[in-house]
């Protein structure tokens, strides 16, 4: 059998998160908190779930650009991959800084900075909106003559070492501050404070921010998040609150000059009372009412079995079929939203257990059509849909402690 070994990325990780959260106990910091982690992880195992899918077509992108328009076919060599990290860097500080700087751009990068923690965890909070945004802009590798094969090596390496930035395990790290981007840098980048905004956004050498006047040191202790902290730990808030303010702005923006600015000017343009307007409509809402044992072992029991379904997934993709792909997707996908309705304390939550339950049934039975009788799965069914409203009753108390009445 043929194993995707960059499936072990994801225990790798795990590990760093587990040996950080344990180092940042023993230091008596509380780095962590239970609601901004479980977040973090879910768009970190989307985007890695969907990333495994579109990689291919990423390829596809750079092979096909250098075969038909690259200026120059530049071989493998010791400078020819120097010079492809410090161009690849170069085109990431301007992506970043636009994806700050445009509308359009920070719709897909504004959830990277949602997170009012700084760890490890926060490392994961890349989208598959933010992946093809900067594909475009590394598109330019390939026409200057990069092979696919080059740029997809190159790009291994530099998206590994953001995750070891998102840390305040780590203090400044001497002559290091001046040549590469150290967690120091970083945290600067995550901050709010006033100082500190719109500061330091190199990915691997933090020469880009000292070159175009960007550099801010961090000298007092930042704080992190949005400059107006996003009211939701729903997971599909998170993603798409800032498009629909955007779409919003468009629609109420008088004349196409201002309609454009609301799509490619700064995010300052858009107004903030148009996310409450929305909140409202969406009855968006953060909570932490709720913190019992039960309530959180459910969470972290699911996120847990998603893990593990996540590493099996990439591991053997290259052995399954189209249909087992994409229902596990959609498994994936549904446990993640419900996770962020779960911490939400939202009570539509057993429509999608409901809707999962009867993926995990097809997919078992799909694989195991020889050992499972049809006519229980089919009596399985029957009996939840008889009986949808007492269970949904008996579900949202024994998760809540509430009846739905």
């Amino acid at each position: 059998m043929n194993f995707n070994y960059l499936a072990f990325a994801v225990p790798f990780f795990l590990f760093l998160i587990g040996l950080e959260f344990w180092v940042s106990k023993k230091k008596g910091k509380h780095f962590y908190n239970f609601n901004d982690t479980i977040s973090n992880m879910s768009v970190g195992i989307a985007e890695r779930l969907l990333d495994g899918l579109t990689l291919g077509l990423f390829y596809f992108v750079y092979d096909y650009l250098y075969r038909h328009f690259a200026l120059f076919h530049i071989q493998p060599s010791v400078l020819s991959w120097i010079g492809l990290l410090l161009i690849t860097d170069f085109l990431w500080y301007w992506y970043h800084r636009l994806g700050h700087e445009v509308n359009l751009l920070w719709s897909v990068h504004v959830v990277h900075h949602q997170s009012e923690e700084f760890n490890f965890t926060v490392s994961a909070r890349i989208t598959l909106f933010q992946a093809v945004a900067r594909t475009f802009f590394w598109s330019l590798l390939p026409i200057v003559g990069f092979s696919a094969e080059l740029i997809t090596t190159i790009l291994l390496v530099h998206g590994l070492y953001p995750f070891f930035i998102h840390t305040r395990t780590v203090g400044k790290l001497g002559i290091l501050e001046y040549i590469l981007v150290t967690p120091s840098h970083h945290r600067v980048h995550h901050a709010n404070n006033e100082q500190y905004l719109d500061k330091n956004y190199s990915d691997v050498f933090i020469i880009w921010d000292k070159l175009f006047g960007t550099f801010a040191e961090e000298i007092e202790e930042p704080t992190y998040g949005l400059t107006k902290p996003l009211n939701s730990n729903s997971f599909l808030w998170q993603h798409f609150h800032f498009m629909l303010e955007m779409g919003y702005a468009f629609k109420y923006a008088e004349g196409w000059r201002e309609k454009l600015k609301m799509i490619f000017g700064k995010p300052e343009l858009i107004n903030p009372t148009y996310r409450r307007v929305l909140e409202q409509k969406f009855v968006i809402h953060k909570t932490d009412k709720i913190h019992s044992t039960r309530f959180r072992n459910y969470v972290v029991l699911q996120m847990a079995l998603i893990l593990i379904t996540l590493f099996a997934f990439l591991l053997l993709e290259g052995q399954l079929d189209l249909a087992t792909q994409i229902t596990t997707t959609f498994i994936i996908l549904i446990t993640l939203v419900n996770c962020g309705a779960i911490l939400e304390q939202r009570r539509w939550i057993f429509y999608l257990e409901y809707i999962r339950c009867f993926l995990i049934l097809w997919i078992s039975y799909i694989y195991f059509e020889n050992t499972i009788n049809p006519y229980i799965l089919s009596s399985i069914i029957l009996f939840v849909t008889l009986y949808f409203k007492t269970l949904n009753r008996e579900y949202l108390r024994l998760i809540y402690g509430l009846n739905n009445n």
